[in-house]
């Protein structure tokens, strides 16, 4: 079996959407380690590994690895004015209905209850529903359907209904 820049890129998500500080995959060819805390990065070599020969890595120079900042998230986003900000609990797939047909499960304007479905993170073709934390109503939408989100990524602003 082989594994392809996917199988690789998928790793990394499951690996990123959880706690892990290493994942260790090993197939007959090719040995990978992911680390998160550490100082360098680990690279398998070309040569297949036998038995009884030792494990060669190559390291990474540090100053080489690139380092993507998350974008700015708008001014507003952390505004008091007594909105919940709905943030994402894993790094996926952002859906804003349940399947392509469906209508969206909330839209700007929505009532929303503790516990109704806002949207759903896809995650290695795993679906996790995002439900309300809050009751109020849906006043912004931040992510894009199909769009790739981030951990502690902002998803939804709900306010409170006002008597």
């Amino acid at each position: 079996m082989t594994l392809t820049y996917k199988d690789v890129a998928d790793i990394i998500k499951i690996i990123d959407a959880s706690g892990c500080e290493e994942v260790i995959v090993e197939l007959a060819d090719v040995k990978i380690v992911v680390r998160r805390s550490s100082g360098t990065t680990i690279i398998p070599t070309a040569t297949p590994l036998s038995p009884a020969e030792p494990q060669k890595y190559a390291e990474k120079p540090r100053h080489a690895e690139r380092q993507i900042a998350p974008s700015e998230p708008p001014a507003d986003i952390n505004a008091t004015d007594g909105g919940t900000i709905v943030r994402s609990p894993m790094t996926g797939t952002f859906y804003r209905a349940p399947s392509p047909k469906d209508p969206p499960f909330v839209e700007i304007g929505s009532i929303v209850k503790s516990g109704d479905s806002l949207c759903s993170i896809e995650v290695m073709k795993l679906f996790t529903t995002i439900m309300a934390e809050t009751d109020g109503q849906v006043t912004r939408v931040f992510a894009q359907n199909a769009e790739l989100v981030q951990v502690g990524q902002p998803l939804f602003k709900i306010e409170a209904i006002r008597a």
